[in-house]
């Protein structure tokens, strides 16, 4: 069994939604952890969990992160953290996978399949092996209790309900 975790400082757990319906506002999360238990060198049989700060979200917009942390959106002093469980890693061929898992956000936890690339693994200068991927997939913010919305004065809706993930991690071996 070999175990990874989660490289902070060289990964990025990034969304998009959006906004007026014509625009996408990016938004990251700033803390975060996984760890990832395999007894493969590809990484199909692997079990992943993994957690988000909801109050470290960042849109660079500070008015708008606070909306974010608060109980129209995430609930943060409420529901501290965003959690993944893996069920299943479907290898596609050798670069693309479907990883199937649950997600929980402020208490709602519903099943989602993101789509992964394996970019590779490798050892950096200091000798550590370290392993690549990029995820995507997309999710109804509504399903998990985010339903704040408003109206434009034209009748249009500000935020869309459906939510992008974009995912840049980098495993390192422990």
């Amino acid at each position: 069994m070999t175990n990874w975790k989660i490289d902070e400082s060289h990964s990025e757990i990034g969304f998009k939604v959006k906004h007026l319906m014509i625009t996408n506002v990016s938004g990251y999360f700033t803390r975060f952890s996984g760890s990832i238990q395999t007894d493969s060198d590809d990484f199909h049989d692997a079990t992943i969990s993994f957690e988000a700060a909801a109050d470290s979200v960042d849109t660079q917009n500070r008015q708008r992160d606070e909306h974010l942390r608060n109980g129209e959106f995430f609930d943060a002093s409420n529901y501290p953290s965003i959690s993944f469980i893996s069920k299943k890693v479907k290898k596609i061929d050798e670069e693309n996978y479907k990883l199937l898992g649950d997600l929980t956000i402020k208490g709602q936890t519903h099943p989602i399949e993101l789509e992964v690339v394996h970019s590779g693994v490798t050892k950096d200068p200091w000798g550590q092996e370290k392993a690549g991927f990029a995820l995507k997939g997309r999710l109804h913010r509504t399903d998990y209790g985010l339903r704040w919305n408003a109206t434009t004065e034209a009748g249009g809706i500000v935020l869309s309900d459906e939510v992008k993930l974009n995912m840049e991690i980098q495993l390192v071996k422990s």
